[in-house]
């Protein structure tokens, strides 16, 4: 969902400031990748035997593409006469990231943000370009993040600021492991910046808010879980869509506030391309996210 206001929603080109993300940095742990070779093969592809991709994602994408899939199957089989599955792997954008770069084998990565695809990359798995190479930056779908709390809002929390105060229990992601956390993280910068905090200013206020997390879990959907099933803190941080997946699971139990500051979220996916011209997959990995563009999957 996409807000008018722009005051709002900012593309992440405009937010992403060298200060938030430095400060980012800092709080990830950048791991060393080694490039693997792995050798390619040309495409020979028999339509007449099944075939079958993997989809590499982060948490709250579960129910997508447990849908998606379905439909692509039928997309495929269409034009090709060919049966197509596809095994999904789901957990934190991050880690997601690293188990790739690390030799897990995927067809195609869906991830949180760029950032995490760039580690693939940089492992030498997924050509340079890759933005290229689908519409909107290889971004076929965005999110914004909310905030959920519970029903009737009980500590009254309406903006960043309010999660800074004294008895106000977070929960957010991790954003060494969650692509989702670190998006949670660079909307609560550009608030605090938006008010004119020095640098300086704004990593106290961002320390201060993590002092109030309760759980830092590994992925967005442990996130939801530990707020909604475990029944733990005051307010969760969250991806639009998994707020309100959440409400419309039990809408007795929770409310949305949108805060006067968010950010646009852009996941971007990729073709893997080590692994599909090994595999000789890159025309059924290639139309699995071209797809994704088109008014049915949209």
């Amino acid at each position: 969902m996409r807000f008018n206001n722009n005051e709002k929603i900012k593309s992440r080109k405009s937010v992403l400031t060298k200060a938030a993300t430095a400060a980012l940095a800092v709080v990830l742990t950048a791991g060393a990748l080694a490039g693997c070779g792995i050798g390619k093969a040309a495409d020979d592809v028999d339509y007449s035997k099944p075939v079958e991709i993997t989809n590499v994602s982060y948490d709250p994408t579960r129910e997508l593409y447990a849908s998606y899939n379905e439909l692509f199957a039928k997309h495929w089989k269409e034009l090709h006469g060919q049966d197509v599955s596809v095994v999904q792997s789901h957990g934190g954008s991050g880690k997601q990231a690293l188990e790739v770069a690390n030799g897990l084998e995927a067809d195609v990565v869906t991830l949180a943000l760029e950032g995490d695809v760039d580690t693939i990359r940089d492992a030498g798995f997924i050509d340079a370009g890759y933005t290229s190479e689908f519409d909107l930056d290889s971004s076929p779908y965005t999110s914004s993040i909310v905030f959920l709390v519970r029903k009737g809002n009980p500590k009254n929390i309406q903006d960043w600021n309010d999660l800074l105060k004294d008895g106000v229990g977070v929960i957010t992601p991790n954003p060494k492991t969650s692509g989702g956390a670190r998006w949670n993280y660079l909307a609560a910068w550009y608030y605090f910046e938006k008010q004119g905090q020095s640098e300086t200013q704004i990593e106290e206020s961002i320390k201060k808010l993590y002092k109030n997390v309760l759980v830092l879990d590994s992925g967005a959907r442990g996130a939801t879980t530990t707020f909604t099933e475990n029944g733990q803190g005051d307010v969760l941080i969250a991806w639009e869509n998994e707020a309100f997946l959440a409400l419309k699971e039990d809408p007795d139990k929770y409310d949305i506030v949108v805060p006067s500051v968010s950010i646009l979220c852009q996941p971007t996916v990729a073709v893997v391309d080590e692994v599909v011209d090994e595999r000789g997959t890159r025309g059924v990995a290639t139309e699995y996210l071209s797809y994704l563009y088109s008014d049915e999957a949209q």
